[in-house]
């Protein structure tokens, strides 16, 4: 029943949310501001929190985009790639914030509690992020690599692939 509720609650939103945004991010572009808070409850300050060291965004916007995220995970893992990663589930409007703790709950409950601390849910900003980041394929994770200053030094928005993996690895001077 709960997750009855959560699904149709889920298509009601996506059905109000426009994902036509073209990307605006460019390398060398500072990483707009946005808070959000990880699953474990600590609040964050992106990318103000991330200062020091370099650090992989990856974006969803919608659910399915999970999928994606979960091949750049896997593939991160099984390369040793050593590198901060965060998932940055990014939902924009005033109906999903007023049931954030309805929407993050159900998260949770497909996540492992050791990983909480690793995806950061942003709502305040998810229209400003989605306008940054391009929103175009949905579907698809938006790859984001910042330097120790907040600065993008990588951005991929096409979807997992072996090449796009290695590319990351390139930047941060980790091939084989």
């Amino acid at each position: 029943m709960k997750y009855s509720f959560l699904l149709i609650i889920l298509v009601f939103l996506q059905g109000c949310v426009s994902y036509n945004y073209p990307k605006t991010v460019q390398l060398g572009d500072r990483m707009i501001r946005a808070t959000g808070e990880s699953l474990d409850g600590k609040p964050y300050i992106i990318p103000d929190d991330f200062l020091g060291k370099k650090t992989l965004l990856l974006f969803g916007f919608v659910h399915d985009a999970q999928f994606d995220i979960d091949r750049w995970l896997i593939g991160l893992d099984m390369t040793k790639t050593q590198i901060s990663v965060y998932e940055i589930p990014t939902i924009k409007g005033m109906l999903p914030r007023m049931f954030s703790t309805f929407i993050d709950d159900g998260m949770r409950e497909g996540i492992p509690k050791e990983i909480w601390k690793g995806v950061i849910t942003v709502y305040k900003e998810g229209d400003a992020v989605q306008r940054f980041t391009g929103n175009q394929s949905p579907k698809n994770s938006r790859v984001m690599l910042l330097d120790e200053t907040g600065t993008v030094i990588h951005f991929y928005d096409r979807g997992f692939s072996v090449d796009a993996l290695n590319e990351v690895r390139k930047v941060l001077g980790q091939t084989d």
